[in-house]
Parts: structure tokens; C-alpha cells; sequence
């Protein structure tokens, strides 16, 4: 016989209610798991990587930037004897064209003389009669010269021109920390260095070279 309450209506037993409410519960946590995609840390849907991180950028871009500086640097006097010569010749031979000159890549052996802001002189031998050198060694790097170098890292490819910009500054501070980390910059001046990197020609006798290798001699 079904039990009934008061009212003539069949009564639930405790423990049917709580079997009810048990698949209740398993329905509902179904449904919200057939709804939910897992979502891996530092996976390619992870929100987290999607957004522009200029520091991961420098660090993967950097080692094929240095490569190519390294690969296509012509010794400082020879560069400079080939701009004196023909000055577009010599960007279309060396250079990457930018929207202000060339950034040009060289490498040099010469004495550090003066500097201010970690920007200092180099003095070469055998440069042609009021050519200017100058490196920077932070600890800020400024320009692009790295970023526009290997003529594939394009504006198009970037949200915005501030991330743009950060790329620069990203691929600015992974060379810093690889190759400048440590560096002794008041002990500088007088010292031989050598050194690989890359300039933006605008005045033939005037360079201001960011590194991609910095090597101190003596």
C-alpha cells in the first residue's frame, strides 16, 4: 500500500528524495562539464599567451638577429672605405633599407674613450680623418637598429605601433641582458674591445652602433 500525506498525495520516501536530488546533481555537473573547455597554461588558447609579451619576444628573436649581424658585418675601415667610395653601393651591399637611411652591421677592435649615459667613443685605426664611433652599453639601449635589421619583423605583423615599438625594446633588452650583464662601464675607457653590431647610417661619419657582441681585451 502507497503511503499518502494529509492532502491524499503519494509521500516520497527520504530515500527516494535523495536519489532524486543525487541525479539531479549529476545531470546538472554533465550539462556545466559538456559546456566547459579545459584550457592548458601556456597553451595557445591560453588568454595569458595571446597577449603581446615584448620580453618573450626580444629573448626568441634575438639569437637569429645576432646571427645575421654576425654573418654579414664587414670590418669597420673596410666599410668605411666602401661609403666613402659609393655610399649607396655600400648600404645595398651591407645594409637593410629603413624608412631613414640603412642600418648597417660592422665589426670593430678599437679604444674606448670617453662616454656619458653609457654611450661611449671608440677609437679605430685606420678610419678615414673625422669618422665618428660610438657604442651604446647601457644599461638603457635606445633605437630599433635590432629590431629593423633582418628586414622581416614588419609593423603588419604587430596589433599597434606601440607594440611595434615594444618589439624593439624587447629584442633591446634580451641583447642587454645576454651581452652587456655585468659589464664594468666605468672601468671602460682606456681599455680594447671588440665588438659585432649593427648602426642606422644617416651621416657616414658618424656611427652609434648597438651590439650584438661585446668583448672586452684589456
Amino acid at each position: 500500500m502507497t503511503a499518502t500525506d494529509s492532502n491524499g498525495r503519494r509521500a516520497v520516501k527520504p530515500d527516494r528524495k535523495k536519489w532524486i536530488f543525487g541525479a539531479l546533481v549529476v545531470v546538472v555537473l554533465g550539462a556545466i562539464a559538456l559546456d566547459t573547455k579545459v584550457v592548458a597554461i601556456g597553451g595557445e588558447e591560453d588568454l595569458r599567451q595571446q597577449a603581446f609579451n615584448p620580453d618573450r619576444y626580444g629573448v626568441d628573436q634575438f639569437p637569429r638577429i645576432r646571427e645575421a649581424v654576425v654573418d654579414r658585418a664587414p670590418d669597420a675601415v673596410q666599410l668605411a672605405t666602401e661609403l666613402a667610395e659609393d655610399k649607396k653601393a655600400a648600404m645595398a651591399k651591407y645594409g637593410t633599407p629603413t624608412s631613414i637611411g640603412a642600418v648597417m652591421p660592422v665589426t670593430l677592435s678599437g679604444v674606448v674613450g670617453e662616454g656619458k649615459s653609457g654611450i661611449f667613443y671608440v677609437d679605430v685605426d685606420g678610419l678615414p680623418e673625422g669618422t665618428k664611433v660610438r657604442v651604446q652599453t647601457g644599461p638603457a639601449i635606445n633605437g630599433t637598429d635590432l629590431r629593423d635589421f633582418p628586414g622581416d619583423i614588419a609593423f603588419g605583423q604587430f596589433k599597434n605601433q606601440i607594440e611595434y615599438q615594444n618589439a624593439g625594446a624587447g629584442i633591446n633588452r634580451a641583447m642587454a641582458a645576454e651581452v652587456l650583464e655585468g659589464l664594468d662601464r666605468d672601468g671602460l675607457p682606456g681599455k680594447t674591445v671588440a665588438l659585432t653590431g649593427a648602426f642606422n647610417l644617416i651621416n657616414p661619419k658618424n656611427w652609434l652602433i648597438t651590439p650584438v657582441s661585446f668583448e672586452v681585451k684589456k
